[in-house]
């Protein structure tokens, strides 16, 4: 793994109330493992990813860079179809994902966008929101347990308007936790915020990440930030593949 490994501090009984379902979860599931064969995207005649093939292992931590208009959050995107592929397929453990309801796909595979859109009212609310789509209630424990893992504690009646930059960012973290996923997807999770949170935000993520063994995929233009967390880096050039490995062999070679 990459440095600043994190260590695990949480005892089983805490840590379950801040993953509501895992342990029934992991007792019957594996990690996830994300593989993309030939994925493309074109819209409006422009082709946006082109024959993009890459298998991310169960637990692994991807970094995708690239330069602007690479392809990157098309890529991420594709992945748990917030936009449609218009050619190749993407697996879940082998299984071809347009086989999973959507809403399902995307409880497996959360994601945390590059600005936190929180929902008008509490933080309680925003991260009880995913549930509740489900038709399931959040016990107030649980969401007490996520908002101290996230570093808020006490933050459950807090108005959302009220909060910072990486405050906002963390409440955003936890309501895609809520969900209890197996992949977590990012897409520039750090880029609006200062360098004292950008590295708050970066320990909170290899925390969750390394606690769950969450498959996860980073974008990022920051490849200092890479370096950081990721075990592979994968780089996009015109919406191609130009190269995938180790992430210090790759930033050193490109």
């Amino acid at each position: 793994m990459a440095s600043l490994a994190m260590t695990d501090s949480l005892p089983d009984s805490t840590r379950d109330a801040a993953f509501p379902g895992r342990l029934a979860h992991h007792a019957t599931t594996d990690s996830l493992s994300l593989e993309t064969r030939h994925l493309s995207r074109t819209a409006a005649s422009k082709v946006l990813l082109d024959d993009v093939s890459v298998c991310i292992e169960p637990g692994e931590i991807l970094a995708v860079v690239g330069p602007s208009g690479a392809g990157k959050s098309t890529f991420l995107r594709l992945l748990n179809r917030l936009d449609e592929p218009t050619g190749g397929s993407v697996l879940l453990n082998g299984q071809d994902y347009r086989s999973i309801p959507p809403r399902t796909l995307r409880t497996r595979v959360g994601m945390v966008m590059q600005m936190p859109y929180l929902f008008p009212g509490t933080v309680a609310a925003n991260v009880a929101f995913g549930p509740s789509q489900r038709g399931a209630t959040l016990p107030a424990e649980q969401i007490a347990a996520l908002l101290d893992r996230v570093g808020l504690p006490e933050y459950q009646n807090r108005d959302i308007h009220t909060l910072s930059g990486g405050e906002a960012q963390r409440v955003s973290i936890a309501r895609t936790l809520a969900n209890a996923p197996d992949a977590l997807l990012l897409d520039e999770p750090t880029s609006a915020l200062d360098e004292a949170s950008i590295r708050g935000i970066e320990d909170l993520l290899l925390g969750i990440v390394h606690e769950r063994q969450m498959t996860t995929v980073i974008v990022t233009h920051n490849r200092a930030q890479a370096a950081r967390i990721a075990d592979r880096t994968m780089v996009l050039q015109a919406g191609r593949l130009a190269a995938i490995g180790p992430t210090s062999e790759v930033l050193h070679d490109c």
